[in-house]
Parts: structure tokens; C-alpha cells; sequence
């Protein structure tokens, strides 16, 4: 099966996304529930990788997927997007519109870029979600009104941070088992994305991280929200089961 000429397992795998993000936090589904099924995605992912061929991925055609925020300041996503990124094997940069406003280019393979997206809904979903119960809790109310803008972007942070080095360590470990297949399936893929990349001849420009003031108390909060969150997907078993192809 080639991506290029029959793309049966890419659009099986977009109709799962679909199916999942029709269980958004705003239809009823909690953030618990909604990273729990982006982790069943990233599951699905790697199935989708191991039953490819190592020619069948070089011919995979790279492709862009964008993330509007429709914001034109920071918001808590882009302390966790870079994370996102590496989780799903692929670049990410962002981009201003006319407007102003910003939006994330996720750029890899056409299964990788999918899921891509889809966790970068869900977790800035479920940040709104868990700031907005913050709000209502005893620490908040303890805050002065003139330091409630600091407490929220605290708590945000705190939890984006918490959730990027979750998904950090969730990589390390699917990586691991990928390559017990004795196949260097992230080394190939990094391969074809950078290739694919180098060729867009972009005019990437580095920005300096700022330092910020954060409330710890918010901030700790934050991280205990987002250490909560169950996205540790059972791939141990799946994955072990399924018998990669040679080149």
C-alpha cells in the first residue's frame, strides 16, 4: 500500500480523528477523556507507521496542516507546541496573518500532521477547560483582583509545561518500542520530513525566550492539572503485535 497512489490507511485514520473530535470538551467530553482518546490517536499512529514499508515511507509526500488561534497575543499553547511537534515526528513554526493574528504550521507526513493537529486542539481545549475550574476554587479567591491576570497565566503555564514533558516522555517511550522492531522507522522519518523541509527554503527566525513572573501557587496548580490528565496510551501490547515490514 503507497500513501501517494492509495490512501485507504490515511483517510481511515482521519475518520477516527473525526470521529474522536466529535467528542470534544464542548459537546460534554472532559479534558481527562478528550487527551485519553488523542493518546488512542497517537496509538493508531504508530500502527499506521509500522505497516508501511521503509520505500513506502520515503514516498510519502509531506504536507502542511495549519492551527488557527485567531489570537494575535501568546496564548498557553505555545509553551506545549514544540512538544506536540516532536511527539507527532513533525516541524511546527508560526505565522501571522494580516490581522495579526497567529497560527501554527505543522509540517511532516500526512497521518503525523493529522494527529498533530488534533492534540493541539484538545490540549488548548483543555487548558481553557481546567483554567476556567481554577477560577472557581478556593486559591483563586484568595488572589487580589490586581493579581488575577498573573494566577491565570501562571496556571497555564504550569499546566502547558506539565503536559509538554508528558508527552516528551510518552515519545521516548514509543520510540523505544519502535525500535525494538530493529527498524530505525523515527530516524527515517525525520529523514524524509527534513528533506521535504530544506526544500520549502523557509526564512526561519528565532525568538528569544522572555523571562516571566509567575505566581507559584498558580503555577504549581497548573502542573498538578496537567499531571492529572490521562494521556499515557497502552502501545506496549499493540504495537508489539504488529510485524514490521522490511525496505
Amino acid at each position: 500500500m503507497n500513501q501517494t497512489s492509495n490512501p485507504a490507511a490515511l483517510d481511515k485514520l482521519k475518520l477516527r480523528i473525526q470521529a474522536l473530535r466529535s467528542k470534544t470538551i464542548a459537546n460534554g467530553c472532559t479534558e481527562d477523556e478528550a487527551l485519553s482518546a488523542a493518546a488512542k490517536v497517537a496509538e493508531l499512529l504508530d500502527r499506521h507507521d509500522l505497516s508501511l514499508s521503509d520505500v513506502e515511507l520515503r514516498a510519502s509526500p509531506c504536507e502542511r496542516k495549519v492551527y488557527e488561534t485567531f489570537r494575535k497575543k501568546r496564548i498557553p499553547l505555545d509553551d506545549c507546541i514544540g512538544a506536540i511537534a516532536r511527539f507527532c515526528d513533525c516541524r511546527v513554526w508560526r505565522e501571522k496573518n494580516t490581522a495579526g493574528e497567529s497560527s501554527y504550521v505543522f509540517f511532516g507526513l500526512g497521518a503525523d500532521i493529522e494527529v498533530a493537529h488534533y492534540l493541539a486542539e484538545l490540549i488548548d481545549g483543555a487548558v481553557r477547560v481546567e483554567l476556567g475550574r481554577f477560577k472557581t476554587s478556593v486559591d483563586y479567591s484568595r488572589f487580589r483582583h490586581q493579581e488575577r491576570h498573573l494566577a491565570n497565566a501562571s496556571f497555564a503555564l504550569g499546566m502547558v509545561g506539565s503536559i509538554a514533558d508528558r508527552l516528551v516522555a510518552i515519545k521516548a517511550s514509543r520510540d523505544h518500542i519502535n525500535e525494538s522492531t530493529g527498524r530505525g522507522l523515527v530516524v527515517l522519518k525525520t529523514s524524509v520530513v527534513d528533506a521535504e523541509f530544506d526544500k520549502l527554503d523557509l526564512k526561519m527566525r528565532t525568538q528569544r525566550s522572555s523571562s516571566r513572573m509567575v505566581s507559584m501557587t498558580a503555577y504549581e496548580a497548573g502542573g498538578a492539572a496537567g499531571a492529572s490528565l490521562a494521556i499515557n496510551p497502552g502501545l506496549a501490547g499493540s504495537q508489539s503485535r504488529t510485524a514490521p515490514k522490511g525496505s
